[in-house]
């Protein structure tokens, strides 16, 4: 049950105009479900940031807010509380004079912890705020050779008789999971296999991966981290576990272990330092086994519209088109474009529970409290329009459509947009303009295209600059010309040049580059004229749409990325003599 405590600081976040008198609503209401800090649903919910939290949380405290990552802790002030502890209760001591003790924690309202460090050390605690994942990384880099956590030491102490017998161990283990998933924390007398693939999730989640792929090849197991968009590979698990390892997620996926000849889907859930991550998983056959890939789908990675990567004028007409009562929203790109992402956290802003919204996704990645979210079974008959068809009979005042992929999905899509329903949806097209033509060729005839249609969101990903080591760089002018900028004085340029926060790659993090196309008249006009990509295309432009290439141009000036993501991720603009 929240505590008193938490509720005020509920009532300083609204007093700050940080969340709505209905989000914390929302928040106190799971936290009765879930057991977890306000201020960790808050950030999970998307509805405030670690930084937010933080600051009111001091406020409410008056203890001080600190960067871990600008200090360098004396190793004698670590040694000042055991490591157990410090793993335990996620706690770093900051400073010690003569008997007074800094703590950094995130959440020094916890009296009992500080009385308990107080009895343990014999000192004065003085606890100081700090984010969680600052506590998270600086755990990691003051207290790196924790056994159980560290994945090359527990390959290493595997023997041959751990491997006999393995994955008979982890057949006929008896999974009983509770409503909040398995339990990842690693527990002596289990099995070395299950310790194995509790390490390969732990380390994934650590380094803050997206995917995991395990891939058999003939005399070795690969496995790969999916990180910013970009596989990396790791010390490789033994070959001789090969089977055992896949058994075991098979087993935590409630998959046929015996079935190794078509590919299957499914999915599980674990709880990890008190937080609960969904994993979606996909086995394929290949020559030298099954390959598997997992993907992550953590809550806390559903972010506020304003932490996304819209410029600010940008976010003012997007906001503006999602509060609409009808008509149809599609944001469009190609596969890990973080188009889920940005639909989620429209939602989130959007979600009122004067509001009856509904979707149908395959899959359903993120739960969201308040929103009834379908999940599509083709195999059963349960298309996207067949959920579409049923949604119109449930009073749905808003729609999300996972992918439109066909004509019937088009077509009562684009219905419900005409007859009272805000829809959302995703396309895969390569920018905005050409998500027009891409409905009509479907079908779709263009007077109900421009009828319902309110605006297109094309995007991608580019990696973000590491901060920690962010250094200013001096691109030659054929540099500059690949991606569209011309020299100007008084520009400056920043790449990463790898340090420990980023894995040595330079990058930390994404963001999102945006082309927002809103309809408006001489748009519908052109539409219903047969006009091409290209001319719509140019028409948007003048009418005050940014081009992805030139939003990549705006993160570039800013610092958070790089000319190379840019050109990488982006095409020029460029138009035929006949569209001019």
């Amino acid at each position: 049950m929240p505590t008193a405590m938490e509720k005020r600081l509920g009532e300083l976040l609204i007093e700050d105009r940080i969340v709505s008198a209905h989000d914390l609503e929302l928040a106190l209401r799971r936290q009765t479900e879930t057991g977890l800090s306000l201020g960790r649903l808050l950030i999970d919910m998307g509805k405030a940031s670690e930084w937010e939290v933080a600051a009111t949380l001091g406020k409410q405290l008056n203890v001080p807010f600190i960067t871990l990552s600008h200090y360098e802790i004396d190793p004698e002030v670590l040694e000042s509380i055991p490591e157990e502890l410090v793993h335990k209760y996620r706690i770093v001591p900051v400073d010690k004079t003569g008997d007074t003790l800094t703590i950094a924690l995130a959440d020094p309202s916890n009296i009992y912890l500080l009385d308990e460090l107080k009895l343990l050390t014999h000192c004065q605690i003085i606890p100081v705020i700090s984010f969680e994942s600052d506590i998270k990384e600086a755990i990691l880099k003051y207290y790196p050779d924790r056994k159980e956590d560290n994945f090359e030491e527990a390959l290493k102490d595997i023997t041959d008789q751990d491997i006999a017998g393995a994955e008979k161990k982890v057949t006929i283990e008896d999974e009983s999971p509770d409503e909040n998933g398995d339990d990842l924390s690693l527990q002596a007398d289990d099995a070395p296999v299950v310790q194995l693939v509790n390490l390969m999730i732990s380390e994934a989640l650590k380094m803050r991966a997206s995917d995991i792929h395990i891939e058999p090849y003939e005399r070795s197991l690969r496995l790969r981290y999916r990180v910013d968009g970009v596989l990396q590979e790791m010390a490789p698990p033994p070959k001789k576990f090969q089977n055992a390892i896949i058994s075991r997620i098979k087993i935590l996926s409630d998959l046929d272990i015996a079935e190794k000849r078509l590919p299957q889907d499914g999915r599980f859930k674990v709880r990890i330092q008190n937080r609960s991550v969904d994993f979606r998983v996909s086995s394929c056959p290949i020559a030298n086994g099954e390959k598997v890939v997992i993907r992550i789908l953590e809550q806390s990675n559903l972010q506020r519209l304003t932490d996304l990567g819209f410029e600010p004028q940008i976010l003012d007409k997007f906001e503006r088109e999602i509060r609409k009562p009808w008509g149809m929203i599609l944001v469009t790109g190609p596969t890990g474009s973080g188009k889920s992402t940005t639909l989620y956290s429209a939602l989130n802003t959007i979600n009122d529970p004067t509001k009856n919204i509904m979707t149908i996704e395959d899959p359903v990645e993120y739960q969201l409290l308040g929103i009834n979210q379908v999940q599509a079974r083709p195999d059963i008959g349960l298309t996207f329009a067949d959920g579409l068809k049923s949604f119109l009979r449930q009073d749905p005042d808003i729609i999300m459509v996972g992918e439109i992929r066909d004509l019937e999905t088009a077509e009562i899509g684009v219905k419900a947009a005409l007859t009272g329903h805000l829809v959302l949806s995703t396309l895969h097209t390569n920018d905005a303009p050409s998500s027009i033509n891409r409905l009509t060729n479907m079908g779709v005839e263009p007077f109900m295209v421009t009828a319902s249609l309110n605006m297109i969101v094309a995007q991608r990903l580019v990696r973000r600059i590491c901060l920690e080591c962010r250094q200013e760089v001096i691109p030659t002018p054929e540099v500059l010309a690949s991606v569209g900028i011309e020299p100007r004085e008084g520009a400056v340029f920043f790449q990463g040049s790898g340090c420990g926060n980023c894995n040595g790659t330079g990058f930390r993090g994404r963001v999102a580059l945006y082309e927002v196309l809103v309809m408006d008249e001489d748009l519908r006009d052109a539409v219903i004229m047969g006009a091409p990509t290209n001319k719509i295309k140019k028409m948007a432009i003048a009418s005050g749409m940014e081009t992805l290439r030139v939003a990549g141009q705006h993160k570039i000036f800013e610092g958070r990325t790089t000319i190379g993501e840019v050109v990488t991720a982006t095409v020029a603009d460029t138009f035929k003599e006949t569209d001019k």
